[in-house]
């Protein structure tokens, strides 16, 4: 029987929570098993690293040759760069256990090396083609990375504007319900039955609602500029409950 310990690494935290780049190492490996692994075969462990490739301290890998080893299996890894991109750290690694690769299920350990080489050789490349690239931008005068002061502003304004507008809209709906003593959920209830929706376009809840009132209550400190009330504002007249709705005359009645 064929025995593998499978081994998987990411980089970020990010990418360990959401699985994105573990799915795809393993739908790499199970193509491997069950299109080019001679059968039967046994899968004996599987260790995770969520740590950059730069990183020779890895504590699952350690763990996960440690077991092939014992178990005479070998280690079974999506992709060559999944283990290292550097081409020492391969060699060293392949001294201590009989690695495969499942995107490259025919390679012998001479490609492999080869492979690393080259991986490592582009990686470099890269490096330097990139600082080239940045030198020659921040020669011709080009500010790189990081915050700017300013570069924000107008968007920030321009979100606060929108924002504002957003709650003059129900203000004469919202306001005067909070005053005659409705609660968060009530107000809400009552902005669904009318059939308004929030600014982007879904339900009401009682946390937007006490969110809306709050940024009322601080444009009431604030001059308003009535041109600029949105016209629903100006024309929403308060619902009145304070009548019970047994004393109110039917619907259609003069009375």
């Amino acid at each position: 029987m064929r025995r593998f310990v499978i081994y998987t690494r990411v980089s970020t935290q990010e990418q360990g929570r959401s699985g994105l780049g573990l799915e795809a190492q393993r739908r790499d490996i199970d193509i491997f098993l069950h299109a080019f692994s001679e059968l039967p075969w046994e899968i004996v462990g599987e260790f995770c690293d969520i740590l950059s490739g730069k990183d020779d301290n890895r504590p699952e890998l350690a763990k996960a040759l440690d077991l092939a080893r014992r178990k005479g299996a070998e280690l079974l890894i999506s992709k060559l760069d999944r283990l290292s991109r550097d081409v020492e750290f391969i060699a060293r690694t392949m001294k201590h256990a009989n690695i495969k690769v499942a995107t490259m299920p025919n390679a012998d350990p001479f490609q492999m090396h080869l492979f690393a080489a080259l991986a490592e050789k582009e990686r470099k490349f890269i490096g330097e083609r990139t600082k080239a690239a940045l030198a020659a931008a921040k020669a011709r005068g080009v500010k790189l990375g990081g915050y700017r002061e300013g570069s924000l502003d107008g968007r920030i304004a321009a979100l606060k504007q929108t924002a504002d507008e957003d709650a003059r809209r129900v203000m004469g709906i919202v306001q005067p319900l909070r005053q005659a003593g409705k609660s968060l959920r009530q107000i809400a209830e009552e902005l669904e039955k009318q059939a308004i929706r929030t600014p982007r376009g879904g339900a009401w809840t009682a946390k937007q609602v006490s969110l809306t009132l709050a940024r009322l209550t601080r444009l009431a400190s604030i001059p308003v500029d009535m041109a600029a009330v949105p016209t629903e504002a100006k024309r929403a007249e308060p619902v009145d409950h304070s009548e019970p709705v047994a004393d109110r005359a039917p619907l259609g009645s003069r009375w």
